[in-house]
């Protein structure tokens, strides 16, 4: 009776586990385009510089951490997240290569730009072994520089050219990121799959199609966009890195939304403009246009 029991037993946590992996795989698969659909509409909404804005909130990185700490443990997620943190800086690269180049067309600028992600993230693999607080520094600076060699930005924002297609597209790239690296992340490791979630795939499609649709200004305001909301980010992953493993996975990420929602509110305010100047009137000379 004891091994029928012991038996018994095996099966039903075998098959609780198998709930858990399926319940788990759903929320990666709802979660994730959830959030990439409603910034989408926003960044439809509100323009080019707005959109970026609102890409670069955590969006596949903040699911990636949080999955990681339900399936492979606090500590994992906290190396990661820092690892994701220290990916900030081949962000920043990525948005000043293809700023600068815009003006040479979408296809030179994304290839300069990926070149650049690749240098970020092997700066970015070194300095993932910091404390966090230095890597958060260092990622702050380097946000902060980049934003200073920008280009100029366009002078009104204008219309984000995402139709339904686009969004559905960002959607499914977006869930596919997060199951991807999470399932990659047992072989290979904290710090690669960290890096990973920052792969700038939805900024990209982003870009692209606002430079297709409305010109190199449009890219370029995309990129600046990422880059002002890339403080959030940073500060998001850097609160998970720092508490997860003592706190808990539920008061570390609740902390870490709070603490990105005060800094991207500061950042929206302070770097991006919520209305262009108003055009002039037929009787209002060029030159006294605000520039």
């Amino acid at each position: 009776m004891s091994a029928i029991h012991a038996g018994t037993t095996i099966r039903t946590e075998e098959f609780v586990a198998t709930l858990d992996d399926v319940a788990l795989l759903a929320l990666k698969l709802i979660l994730t385009p959830l959030l990439v659909g409603g910034a989408s509409l926003g960044a439809r909404r509100w323009g080019p510089m707005a959109g970026g804005w609102i890409v670069s909130l955590p969006l596949t990185s903040g699911p990636v951490a949080l999955f990681l700490a339900l399936d492979r443990g606090p500590m994992f997620a906290a190396a990661a997240a820092h690892a994701s943190l220290a990916g900030c800086l081949a962000i920043a690269a990525y948005c000043l290569a293809y700023s600068r180049l815009a003006g040479r067309g979408w296809l030179v600028a994304l290839a300069v730009a990926a070149t650049g992600w690749l240098a970020g993230a092997i700066v970015a693999e070194a300095t993932a072994t910091w404390l966090v607080l230095g890597t958060l520094a260092l990622v702050v600076a380097a946000t902060a520089g980049a934003l200073a060699l920008m280009p100029a930005p366009a002078p009104r924002p204008s219309a984000a050219p995402a139709g339904r297609g686009d969004i559905v597209v960002r959607m499914a790239v977006g869930a596919f990121v997060v199951v991807v690296v999470t399932e990659l992340a047992p072989l290979v490791g904290p710090t690669v799959s960290g890096l990973l979630a920052m792969l700038p795939i939805i900024g990209t499609i982003l870009a692209v199609f606002a430079q297709r649709s409305g010109g190199p200004l449009d890219g370029s305001s995309v990129q600046r966009g990422i880059l002002s909301g890339l403080f959030g980010t940073a500060a998001f992953l850097a609160v998970v890195a720092w508490t997860v493993t003592p706190w808990g996975v539920a008061p570390a990420f609740l902390a870490a939304i709070a603490t990105v929602a005060l800094v991207q509110f500061v950042a929206l305010r302070a770097l991006i403009p919520t209305r262009g100047p108003e055009p002039a009137s037929a009787s209002q000379p060029a030159a006294s246009q605000p520039t």
